[in-house]
């Protein structure tokens, strides 16, 4: 499928920020069954861009402006081809053993409650590694509401599962620390999905979980959709949670608040 994204965010600063330093993950790479055809990034007012990879893999790309100014834009855009791989991952960038991913983070940190609801699912699944997974991702599309304003985030995963409803990352985390607790690495997926439905996006960006299975590898599941990834998603940035593969981090000088409004279209 080709996949053709636009991204538009523009970042308010009341009063005028004196300077900022961002790093943007928002630049996906090629793997088995994505192909980048086109990409690029834009910020105004003009700043270089310098690229980067972090840690895992992820391009980054960071730049410095100097104000005074109240507006700065940021604009992504390009297409991507994709084909259906059932939700098995190859050909990434793999710089750590899987077990880094079983690390806990504030955002993916088990609780008893998650706890006991995992347990429970692997005495019913017999203790299969990928039947396990599968369960858990029914019960959590089912059983969770799946919000779509960003501003009803609940962030972390025991307060996420104790409401039963959460945007797409909080459902990332709660699959996150139920896999963990059963000693399956995990890890958070940052990037976009195609709706059939509708080209433009209600929420900024999409999340999913990786989890690694013995003998088969890396392994997608989107518990916000109830599926294991497809060729309409696009996979941009893994890290332990939300705020390691975040599309946007920065800072700025001054004592203004910022605030972001932003238009998506994710189509063919």
């Amino acid at each position: 499928m080709r996949i053709r994204v636009n991204q538009n965010t523009v970042y308010r600063y009341d009063p005028p920020a004196a300077g900022l330093i961002k790093v943007l993950r928002l630049t996906p790479r090629n793997y088995e069954g994505q192909y980048v055809v086109s990409w690029r990034i834009d910020v105004t007012p003009d700043a270089r861009l310098a690229a980067h990879e972090d840690a895992f893999g992820n391009i980054t790309h960071v730049f410095t402006a100097d104000g005074p100014f109240n507006e700065l834009t940021v604009e992504v855009g390009g297409q991507v081809e994709t084909h259906n791989t059932d939700g098995i991952v190859r050909g990434t960038v793999e710089r750590f053993p899987p077990s880094l991913f079983l690390r806990h983070t504030a955002l993916t940190q088990v609780d008893p409650a998650i706890r006991e609801f995992a347990e429970a699912l692997r005495a019913k699944s017999g203790g299969d590694v990928l039947g396990v997974l599968h369960a858990l991702l029914d019960r959590l599309h089912s059983e969770m509401g799946h919000d779509i304003d960003p501003a009803q985030a609940a962030t972390g995963a025991a307060r996420s599962f104790a409401l039963k409803h959460g945007v797409a990352q909080d459902l990332a985390h709660i699959f996150i620390s139920a896999a963990h607790s059963l000693g399956i690495p995990a890890r958070y997926v940052g990037g976009y999905f195609r709706r059939a439905e509708i080209a433009d996006q209600p929420d900024p960006g999409h999340a999913w979980v990786e989890a690694h299975v013995p003998d088969l590898g890396w392994v997608g599941f989107d518990p916000a959709n109830g599926l294991c990834p497809t060729d309409a998603h696009v996979r941009v940035a893994v890290g332990l949670d939300s705020l390691g593969a975040a599309p946007v981090r920065s800072t700025h000088d001054g004592a203004g608040v910022e605030t972001a409004a932003f238009a998506i279209k994710v189509g063919q």
